[in-house]
């Protein structure tokens, strides 16, 4: 199924609605939730998650698990999705938090497949065989390391978000604990205890998480400059480092091709 929005389908008795859509530039789902547990994959571009919990950047040909129920946004650069939408019942096994996985081959080209069945697909033959071998190969993924936490209360949240949105390599805990009237010391107490990462540590990643869509189109030696690091090799390692993968991986022209993480 192609563009077809999950409403006008989602009463049919198939544990596995595969819908693609494409979306323009920027484009912004804003927040919402589906009865339904959600298997997004970007087939192009590259897609950040949003829930009360944290925030996820799903890099160009990976996806991103979102249970059932959950309430998020999400932000599409130059993306077409391959969906799988999945009654609860038939994933027991599904993750309690999103999720951003690898996509390998296999199951790439079972994604392709399944986006072009018409709605009522024919549960007992070749295309139920597909569906049901798609939630055997989800089931094997393991978790890639592009998120951070997003904490419970209003007042870190909005820090954390704002930042997310626009990450300042000069900003300090002193300035952090400012904002919300705290003493720096009992900030980071706080901080860690509702993130389980410092305030430092939560920057760090989250400037290395903007560099992902920035590497769309960018170069690694620009994006290492916006960012704040000191050189390029130094953005590499810390990128490497955290994401197992280094930059050069998705700049373009090589974002969703060579060796995965």
């Amino acid at each position: 199924m192609r563009n077809i929005p999950l409403a006008d389908v989602d009463h049919l008795d198939r544990a596995v609605l595969p819908i693609a859509t494409d979306y323009p530039h920027g484009h912004l789902l804003d927040w919402h939730e589906h009865r339904r547990a959600q298997f997004l994959h970007g087939a192009t571009g590259v897609m950040v998650v949003d829930t009360a919990e944290g925030s996820w950047t799903v890099p160009p040909d990976r996806a991103v698990l979102i249970p059932s129920a959950t309430r998020h946004r999400v932000r599409m650069l130059d993306v077409s999705t391959r969906s799988l939408y999945v009654e609860p019942g038939a994933v027991p096994w599904w993750p309690a938090t999103c999720m951003v996985v690898d996509v390998p081959a296999l199951l790439r080209e079972l994604l392709l497949t399944s986006a072009e069945f018409g709605p009522d697909y024919r549960v007992a033959g070749r295309e139920g065989a597909v569906a049901a071998l798609l939630l055997y190969e989800i089931a094997a993924l393991a978790p890639l390391p592009f998120h951070v936490p997003v904490p419970a209360s209003a007042d870190l949240a909005a820090l954390c978000r704002a930042y997310l949105a626009a990450p300042d390599a000069g900003v300090g805990n002193a300035e952090w604990a400012a904002r919300v009237a705290m003493s720096e010391r009992a900030f980071t107490r706080r901080f860690r205890a509702e993130t389980g990462d410092s305030p430092a540590g939560w920057r760090s990643r989250a400037r290395l998480l903007a560099a992902v869509p920035l590497l769309r189109t960018s170069s690694v030696s620009e994006v290492a400059g916006r960012l704040g690091y000191a050189s390029p090799a130094a953005f590499t390692a810390a990128f490497t480092r955290t994401f197992g993968t280094p930059p050069s991986r998705f700049t373009a022209g090589r974002a969703g091709g060579g060796p995965r993480p």
